[in-house]
């Protein structure tokens, strides 16, 4: 393999059918992600959360916010 430079590759999250599935089971039962929304404003403050290992919640950023 490595003379031929070939390469075995894998997911262990699974594909799009895999992932979806997921969704479909998480939507049926109301399992939902904790996050905290910010302004793209804040992005640094909550970086600096994440290098101090700070972080509650997954951040997602307020699309809206970038007007």
């Amino acid at each position: 393999m490595i003379m031929g430079r070939k390469a075995v590759a894998g997911s262990v999250i699974g594909g799009i059918a895999e992932t979806q599935e997921m969704l479909n089971f998480c939507g049926e039962r109301g399992i939902t992600a904790d996050i905290e929304t910010i302004e793209i404003g804040d992005i640094n403050r909550a970086f600096e959360h994440m290098l101090g290992s700070d972080v509650k919640y997954r951040f997602v950023i307020d699309l809206a916010s970038l007007k």
